[in-house]
């Protein structure tokens, strides 16, 4: 089926938390979750050219970087060649791709990194990741790449939330202080991201402004706080020292500090309700 113009929204990875951000974005969306098998080629062809949809959105992805340092193969596989598969189906059916990746794409070696810069990742999620665009690059068609990092949101299991946790039933909480990036909140992010569709083809980095480590976010989020090196974590992955996107092409978003001030007072109210 060719896509239409007023053919369907599809979230990808719809189950996680960006999709399902997106979801609110789009109400009318077709939502695919853990049912679509992505590394299955044919799966993935004949779910979304039987669709038939105008806009595609990849959120899919395997983004425990530990996890894929112990699974290598099935991370390049999800990560890396489903990725290439969505991409050629969107191709064939004429739909635009809007594929989201990772800061971890890139080393880490510098103060932040734009859009054109090449990437070269030090672990086995960002190779799966920086395969991943490559596959959606040459697979032609009408595509957007969209980066991000360290997503955090309204009732998610993510690091805010597991900081406000810890942080009331210990008296102090350790946090990694020497790895920088730049954190994005996931409702900001969704109701940007249609913006992105009517952006050229291309590379494009979505994240609120403001380079933080994880304890300089954590201390303004919890009073307890305490910094530890990274190396002093058990960790299998590699991490980049500073890997903050740069938005140098799109409208920039607001600074982490108003982000979090917001996502404190929606978790606030929940309470309260």
């Amino acid at each position: 089926m060719v896509a239409s113009p007023e053919g369907p929204v599809l979230i990808l990875g719809a189950t996680g938390r960006l999709g399902r951000a997106l979801a609110k974005v789009y109400p009318r969306a077709t939502r695919v979750g853990h049912e679509l098998e992505l590394t299955d080629e044919d799966a993935v062809r004949t779910a979304i050219e039987g669709i038939g949809p105008r806009l595609v959105y990849n959120c899919a992805a395997l983004t425990d970087v530990d996890a894929c340092e112990v699974e290598p193969e099935r991370s390049m596989a999800v990560n890396g060649h489903a990725a290439g598969t969505v991409a050629s189906a969107c191709a064939r059916c004429g739909a635009t791709l809007i594929h989201i990746s990772t800061d971890y794409v890139f080393a880490g070696d510098r103060k932040g990194y734009s859009e054109f810069d090449p990437p070269d990742p030090v672990n086995t999620y960002g190779r799966s990741k920086a395969l991943g665009e490559m596959r959606v690059r040459s697979a032609g068609g009408d595509w957007r790449i969209v980066r991000t990092s360290r997503l955090f949101g309204p009732g998610e299991n993510d690091f805010a939330s597991q900081m406000r946790t810890r942080s009331l039933v210990k008296p102090y909480v350790p946090v990694i202080r020497d790895e920088w990036s730049r954190f994005t909140y996931i409702p900001e992010l969704a109701s940007r991201l249609p913006e992105v569709e009517w952006a050229p083809c291309g590379t494009y980095h979505l994240v609120n402004e403001g380079t933080v480590s994880w304890y300089g976010f954590a201390r303004a989020l919890i009073p307890n706080a305490s910094p530890v090196a990274g190396g002093e974590c058990r960790r299998r992955a590699l991490r980049p020292r500073c890997s903050a996107l740069l938005n140098t092409r799109l409208r920039p978003m607001r600074s982490w500090q108003e982000a979090l001030s917001e996502y404190i007072r929606s978790e606030d109210e929940q309470v309260i309700r």
